[in-house]
């Protein structure tokens, strides 16, 4: 599933470090979400979403 989790970092100037720990995650899952390597949990990409403050279909793309 693609998604735009770089370009809402890259607006709030977020690491992935940063919004791993936000999120309470590992920049890791962080990085394979970004990378399409891992599709997030439906909790996880809503949290996601509710943490930048936009829907879900926004963030991510069903291809």
């Amino acid at each position: 599933m693609k998604n735009k989790i770089k370009v809402f970092r890259a607006m709030h100037d977020l690491t992935q470090e940063a919004l791993a720990q936000e999120l309470k995650v590992t920049r890791q899952t962080i990085l394979a979400i970004e990378k399409g390597k891992y599709d997030p949990s439906l909790e996880l990409a809503f949290k996601i979403a509710r943490f930048f403050g936009v829907s879900v279909e926004e963030v991510f793309l069903y291809d």
